[in-house]
């Protein structure tokens, strides 16, 4: 007869082997969905996984006695229900779009390119004389929508006397989704061509911030875009062409990514569907345009709180502990998938550079102290754009530069309407393309 002890240690034993058997079929379940993109909402995974997992309880059974027999299949029961999880919706499937704010009017343009836009103007707010030029903004993300610390600045733009336009790109805020295959950077650079024609102002300044910074780059590289632009500021760019994606190299000083509270509120991650469909995403086990979310219910899924440190990263270390809040989670619009899609175009893309050395559009260059880009992103462009009148080294701010602290705002926009006026920069002109080696060497 077993002892009490030998007992124990037979169930323990058992209950290890039936927590593998769990852990394993997970593993199945995982690898089928990369192996199939997530078909049919993973359920042709999980049917997969389920039958493999009886065959093999089935097999286990055998010269087994009632109801030890029984036995095999509790893994597959306890798996099937654990995994299942992965294969509902928790969030509509159907695009919800942010609700409409409470300080500008959101209008809908449909571009020539087919895109159907959300467009907020800020007319010009002071009593003094008003900038003959409209102003664009291109936002960051890609396919993110234009937060409200971003429409706090273009209202400080407004009341310098711009005309203010700006409009959430494809897929991103307010702004009608695309089909995944195009998302790509190509039709970013023509939506933005097509959104000038529909302003119908004639030439424009514009200012890109991060992802937007690489859609104008592109922009001032193709003659027939370009000829819309009256003056470029490029704020913080992403990498312009696949050969500058691929570098790794400098970053700013130390930001305040890993010294930050993590962010507070509802995260999709927490959710296995979405912890298992972002995830695979990020990896590149799953394609953007994959069948197990759709580009809709990934939209409506994913929170403020899933950027994690991306946030702070934009943020100097100094500034740790009084990061502002960027946006509310009413107006908060994120496009994970199509953000992927586009970032993938632009690093599939040939060199840009010897079109880039064509260009004659006068600009400007905004690069952050603190900044989580790669330095290299902003100097190849440097590099190749004869067009850059001047670069603004900017002190004391991470990649988001006008961020609501301290007098931030103020020093970019003095940055940005001296530039656009044709006035002395607020800063020294650095770097220079001559100092790009000393700048990457001693600012990192």
């Amino acid at each position: 007869m077993p002892t009490p002890v030998l007992r124990l240690v037979r169930f323990t034993g058992r209950l290890l082997l039936a927590l593998a058997a769990v852990a394993a079929l997970v593993v199945v379940l995982l690898a089928l969905i990369a192996l199939t993109d997530g078909a049919g909402s993973g359920l042709a995974a999980w049917l997969t996984t389920l039958g493999t997992g009886t065959v093999l309880a089935l097999w286990r059974r055998r010269h087994r006695t009632w109801p030890a027999r029984l036995v095999p299949f509790l893994p597959v029961v306890v798996a099937a229900a654990l995994t299942a999880t992965v294969c509902i919706p928790t969030v509509p499937t159907a695009r919800r779009y942010p609700p409409a704010l409470p300080f500008v009017s959101t209008q809908h343009w449909n571009l020539a390119t087919g895109s159907r836009v959300a467009v907020y103007h800020y007319p010009p707010a002071n009593p003094g004389p008003r900038q003959p030029v409209p102003f664009v903004y291109l936002h960051g993300g890609p396919v993110r929508g234009i937060s409200v610390q971003d429409h706090r600045f273009l209202r400080l733009l407004a009341r310098q006397g711009y005309d203010v336009y700006a409009y959430e790109q494809a897929g991103g805020g307010r702004s009608d989704l695309l089909s995944m295959d195009q998302y790509t950077i190509s039709r970013s650079v023509r939506d933005l061509a097509a959104f000038v024609d529909r302003l119908d102002k004639g030439k424009v300044d514009i200012l890109g911030f991060s992802g937007g910074g690489v859609v104008l780059t592109r922009a001032l590289a193709d003659p027939s875009v370009a000829a819309r632009l009256h003056r470029a500021i490029i704020a913080e760019p992403g990498p312009m062409d696949g050969p500058t994606a691929h570098i790794t190299g400098h970053k700013g000083r130390a930001s305040a990514r890993g010294l930050a509270p993590a962010p507070t509120g509802p995260r999709s991650t927490h959710v296995p569907r979405y912890a298992v469909a972002f995830g695979l995403m990020r990896l590149g086990l799953l394609t953007p345009d994959t069948g197990l979310i759709g580009q809709a219910e990934g939209d409506n899924a994913f929170t403020a709180a899933d950027l994690g440190s991306d946030t702070a990263s934009a943020y100097c270390a100094r500034d740790a502990h009084r990061i502002p809040t960027e946006d509310t989670a009413q107006n908060f619009s994120f496009s994970p998938a199509a953000s992927l899609r586009i970032q993938q175009t632009v690093k599939d893309s040939p060199s840009i550079a010897l079109l880039l050395r064509q260009s004659r559009t006068p600009a400007m260059l905004m690069i952050a102290e603190c900044s989580s880009q790669v330095r290299q992103w902003a100097t190849a462009i440097l590099a190749n754009d004869p067009a850059i009148q001047r670069t603004q080294y900017m002190p004391g701010v991470g990649h988001h530069m006008w961020n609501g602290l301290d007098d931030n705002n103020d020093r970019a926009a003095a940055v940005i309407t001296a530039f656009l006026q044709d006035k002395p920069a607020p800063l020294p002109n650095h770097p220079t393309p001559d100092e790009i080696p000393t700048f990457l060497r001693d600012h990192k």
